[in-house]
């Protein structure tokens, strides 16, 4: 009779049903159900008395140990650090991501190739030719004679030069000392 398909009422449900089912029970089943009750009750109430002891034990030996709060909550997420990190998923996302680092890197790198070539062919283009040529042109009829820092091919090369220079000097002083 303890196997029965029947519904059990939820709390809140309307009384009416828990009544009806009441009623369906013979007085026998219904002795041997609150029979059953007290026993789970009582077996409840000792699992938790149980449950208590071994608590309080617990404290005791960890507390002899010196085992605090702060060191389990460590402990307990290094080890849940090390299981993350051993699964199969991890070392894949972990693969995945190192791959996709190294490809944005060297796409990074190209594109910075990319870019200065681009501006190498802009600079050597007739079209930039013949605009530096009409700057100078223009340059040379409203302030005369061309200024002393030349023209603008001109001023790029000394700025690179005087950079790779100074770079020269640099690392040869730091190699003598």
């Amino acid at each position: 009779g303890l196997l029965r398909s029947d519904s059990i009422p939820e709390v809140g449900e309307d009384a009416a049903a828990t009544v009806s089912m009441a009623e369906t029970l013979s007085e026998e089943e219904q002795d041997e159900l609150r029979k059953e009750l007290a026993k789970v009750e009582e077996e409840i109430q000792t699992l938790s008395q149980v449950l208590a002891a071994k608590e309080k034990h617990l404290a005791e030996i960890k507390r002899k140990l010196g085992i605090n709060s702060l060191q389990e909550l460590k402990q307990n997420i290094t080890k849940s650090w090390q299981d993350v990190t051993s699964t199969t998923a991890y070392k894949r996302t972990s693969e995945t991501l190192s791959q996709a680092g190294q490809k944005a890197s060297a796409a990074f790198s190209s594109v910075g190739s990319v870019i200065t070539k681009k501006f190498e062919d802009v600079r050597n283009s007739p079209t930039f030719k013949s605009f530096e040529e009409k700057v100078e042109n223009f340059k040379s009829k409203v302030g005369g004679s061309k200024p002393a820092g030349g023209d603008f091919g001109e001023v790029l090369n000394s700025a690179a030069n005087a950079s790779a220079t100074e770079t020269i000097a640099e690392q040869t002083e730091e190699e003598t000392h």
